[in-house]
């Protein structure tokens, strides 16, 4: 056989050895080391060690989580109420804040611009055909279905250029401007702790308690 055609048929082999080669080579440098069964011919094994097994004590990575730290992030606010903050906020106050800090992204009547979404709409004003018209918008007015989500959403999230920089009767005003202007309260309604779980949205008879548990029963 000629010089050609040896190396024409050791070809495919020596590919395979290099990518042994080198899959060996990519676990040496994550785990340490490789078991001998897999190691090539005349590789040095590396030692091993209790440290190199179970990793170590520390990652130098955070930092302690104070209380202080833990309460700044603790805002969830439930369905009840539970964890609105004190303060109060109407819809002419709220209103005020709104032009300066949201806005530009949900538009001068909350209508949405561009990405951002649309806030304000009641339409369908009765019913719930979402999920059959995709010409429908979901908006605070037609398909949140709870007071509370509002206050939560916007106290964690907005605005999008500086979340949770918004004090609690700043929040409180949006949530009052907000759910006025979706015909929800009235203009002079005063929204806090008290006022707020007790406002029932339009579409909350239309949704369930999500009572899955999994297995069988999950539905």
């Amino acid at each position: 056989m000629s010089r050609s055609g040896r190396r024409g048929r050791l070809a495919p082999c020596l590919r395979r050895a290099a990518a042994v080669a080198l899959l060996l080579g990519v676990a040496v440098a994550c785990h340490g080391e490789v078991p001998a069964s897999e190691a090539p011919p005349g590789a040095a094994s590396a030692p091993s060690s209790a440290a190199s097994s179970e990793g170590p004590a520390r990652y130098g990575l955070g930092r302690p989580a104070s209380a202080a730290r833990v309460a700044a992030l603790d805002l969830d606010v439930n369905p009840l109420g539970t964890g609105l903050p004190p303060g109060r906020g109407t819809a002419v106050e709220g209103a005020v804040t709104y032009a300066q800090k949201c806005a530009a992204c949900h538009g001068a009547r909350g209508e949405g611009l561009g990405p951002y979404p649309r806030l304000v709409g009641r339409t369908p004003r009765d019913g719930f055909a979402f999920g059959t018209d995709a010409r429908l918008v979901k908006t605070v007015g037609n398909y949140w279905s709870h007071s509370t989500t509002l206050y939560d959403y916007v106290r964690r999230a907005m605005p999008l250029t500086a979340p949770g920089s918004l004090t609690p009767d700043e929040v409180y005003g949006l949530v009052a401007h907000l759910l006025a202007e979706n015909g929800i309260v009235a203009r002079d309604a005063v929204m806090d702790a008290r006022t707020l779980p007790a406002v029932r949205m339009p579409a909350r008879d239309h949704f369930v308690p999500d009572e899955r548990r999994g297995g069988r029963d999950f539905r």
